[in-house]
């Protein structure tokens, strides 16, 4: 019997993308899978039902979920959704483990197997299933425009018979993903800017997109290729540099995140007072907390004259790019485990063990493992 593959459509606020886009339906199906997707799953990001094709349309979410033996998603399923499952089933999607102890506790009841995107080792073989990279180059792209919209002045230099406008200076904290897009969409629309990340490894990075690097003496490189918590004598000594930095600039976009804990907080109120009227600071770690102590998630925030923008879901603003994006990274990552139609999974392949969250009746990732332990008394 081909594996049959489900898509729903999304409900968590603010969201608008969709697992599958044509295209990627279209080779799952090619591949012997049968597709069945919930009415209207893409329309939000401007997918209609009819530019799919070899896809059966089913009137609810919970009919899907009901006859899907791998159901795609962005969001999280909630309780409700994983009661809905077929015992024995598989979800691979976004799953956000250190926030979900709820719905993880039950997906290991009912002994479903579930794959999160964000646990997808970051090695060669696996960069073209990286999610966190994909939706991460939206947000840093889209950051950029959001400043520019609330700035009041233009970003490139400017020479008019009413005289030379200077450019405006944007400072970006984080040259992971999302930073280094940022930088880049920044410079193309003509703003100086300098960028700084506690990972020495992204200087030649920063420097090839045409930015300065600013050097606070500071450097975490982490494992994995993300930063490690910083020190309080290294957070110190990074704040009174990036102080004067961020009270220089025109627009800082703030990038900063430590996947599963809270986003460091970078910008202090003082350095946020220290900044001219009229400055804007585009926060998009605002989810996890934000990196500036005054940032608001989904809010804008006026202090002392300084805009603080603290967007959430900032992918989901440009869902048709991020969907077809995100729907290529889940199709790289599960279309090695269908052969001739059917679900094997190889369980030595290092992708798969590694971003499995439950199997069997049991968490496999021992950070969740541990966590989730903890809510459970003794």
């Amino acid at each position: 019997m081909p594996v049959i593959i489900g898509a729903l459509r999304e409900t968590a606020p603010h969201e608008s993308r969709v697992s599958l886009v044509p295209e990627v339906a279209e080779k799952f199906a090619a591949s012997g899978a049968h597709v069945v997707m919930e009415r209207g799953a893409g329309e939000h990001a401007r997918f209609i039902d009819s530019a799919y094709k070899n896809v059966e349309w089913l009137d609810s979410g919970a009919a899907v979920l009901a006859r899907a033996d791998v159901v795609l998603t962005v969001q999280p399923l909630g309780v409700e959704q994983i009661g809905a499952m077929k015992a024995g089933s598989v979800v691979i999607g976004f799953m956000q483990p250190h926030a979900r102890q709820t719905e993880i506790a039950l997906l290991r009841e009912r002994h479903i197997t579930s794959f999160a995107m964000e646990l997808v080792p970051r090695i060669s073989r696996a960069q073209s299933m990286d999610a966190l990279s994909s939706q991460a180059s939206i947000a840093g792209y889209k950051a950029v425009l959001i400043a520019a919209n609330h700035l009041q002045k233009f970003l490139p230099m400017l020479t008019t018979a009413a005289g030379t406008i200077r450019p405006s200076q944007v400072l970006v904290i984080g040259a992971g993903v999302a930073g280094l897009q940022a930088i880049a969409t920044a410079r193309r629309l003509g703003a100086v800017v300098e960028a700084y990340d506690v990972r020495s490894a992204t200087r030649e990075q920063v420097k090839s997109l045409g930015a300065k690097f600013v050097d606070t003496g500071v450097s975490a490189d982490g494992q994995g290729g993300y930063a490690r918590e910083l020190t309080e004598e290294e957070k110190k000594r990074q704040q009174e540099v990036l102080d004067a930095r961020i009270a220089a600039a025109d627009v800082v976009v703030s990038t900063a995140s430590v996947p599963g804990r809270a986003a460091p907080k970078i910008i202090s109120r003082a350095a946020v007072e220290r900044m001219r009227p009229g400055a804007v600071i585009v926060d998009i770690a605002a989810e996890q907390g934000g990196n500036c102590e005054l940032t608001r998630a989904g809010e804008v925030v006026d202090h002392g004259g300084v805009t603080i923008v603290g967007p959430v879901n900032v992918a989901a603003t440009l869902a048709y790019n991020a969907s077809e994006m995100y729907a290529r990274n889940l199709l790289n990552f599960l279309k090695p485990a269908i052969d001739k139609g059917e679900l094997k999974i190889d369980w030595n392949d290092e992708v798969f063990a590694q971003s499995c969250l439950t199997h069997d009746g049991v968490i496999k990732h021992e950070a969740t493992r541990l966590a989730l332990d903890k809510q459970v008394p003794a």
